[in-house]
């Protein structure tokens, strides 16, 4: 039996790359991946408000397609439109709340805190991502050759970056480093830290800076250097900005603490992400009592995945 073949949508940010790609592969299926464009005007509107018409993004050279899958609100208009004007029948799957009629898709994955609830939904803990078992088995050796050759256990610090939620001003970042670096002097930890697609240069220099000769910094996004320090680490620290890496961690069964900052406004939806992962025993706060615990590894793909598969197939 052939492949089904896919078309992902998102606007190209990691946390949506990852949750497309993610879904895409535990689907097994072929797949082109698209960076959406709206054209000039469409950029400010919200999708319920938009046409849904080829007028409203760039053109898609893609016409042999039995699936699609999105994520993020530039993507929305995309995929109904491609769904409707297919020669064949596509089922099409939107990541997140597209914030139009549900109908407009055959189903939408979107995490528990996002509190939508309808025929067609699917509630994942956390977001689904492209993170697996094998890739992170597979790349295990791969920092060897950048970190301190001692018996040093290690910590992973996973930087996020600015968002209009938290501001990676260096007052915040250093706050973390301070009291990450309490809890590197009582565990006898070597640190790594791994920086992200937003992490600004200025925050990678401030690690340099604080934590200087004795741990290891990674300079630039690297995602097997990624993949290493979760296989190796004892300790995984993500900051509170990314919902996305904080459930790709969450793939390793391994203590995680979240490295908070301030938030600029109302963050109610990402605090209840995380006191939902406090429940399910898999975070604890950076700064809080050190302890090791464990918890059941989340792998929400692999779980959407068969229940879409079922609906396809059936």
């Amino acid at each position: 039996m052939n492949k089904l073949k896919g078309i992902l949508l998102t606007q190209g940010m990691h946390g949506m790359i990852s949750q497309v790609e993610g879904l895409a592969k535990a689907l097994d299926i072929d797949f082109t991946h698209h960076t959406v464009e709206l054209n000039n005007f469409w950029k400010m509107i919200p999708p319920k408000f938009t046409p849904i018409s080829q007028s409203v993004y760039k053109k898609i050279d893609k016409t042999d397609f039995d699936i699609i899958i999105s994520c993020g609100r530039k993507s929305v208009i995309p995929s109904i439109h491609l769904k409707n004007i297919s020669k064949k029948k596509v089922f099409n799957i939107h990541i997140q709340d597209p914030k139009v009629n549900f109908n407009h898709f055959n189903l939408i994955v979107a995490p528990e805190h996002d509190a939508i609830k309808g025929q067609n939904v699917i509630s994942t803990k956390g977001a689904i991502h492209y993170l697996t078992d094998q890739e992170i088995i597979k790349n295990k050796d791969y920092l060897n050759s950048f970190i301190k050759k001692d018996q040093r256990k290690i910590c992973s610090l996973i930087l996020g970056g600015p968002t209009k939620y938290y501001d990676y001003s260096s007052k915040n970042i250093k706050n973390i480093f301070y009291i990450l670096d309490d809890l590197l002097r009582k565990n006898d930890f070597q640190l790594i830290v791994i920086p992200s697609m937003r992490t600004p240069k200025n925050s990678i220099d401030l690690a340099k800076e604080y934590f200087g000769e004795n741990h290891t910094i990674i300079n630039s996004v690297d995602k097997k250097a990624y993949l290493s320090a979760l296989s190796i680490s004892q300790n995984i620290v993500v900051t509170c900005d990314s919902s996305s890496m904080i459930s790709e961690a969450a793939l390793t069964g391994k203590p995680i603490y979240v490295a908070n900052i301030p938030p600029k406004r109302n963050d109610k939806r990402f605090q209840k992400f995380r006191n939902l992962f406090r429940e399910l025993n898999i975070i604890r706060n950076l700064g809080e009592e050190e302890e090791n615990w464990n918890y059941q590894k989340l792998n929400e793909t692999h779980r959407v995945a068969k229940i879409i598969k079922q609906k396809i197939y059936s």
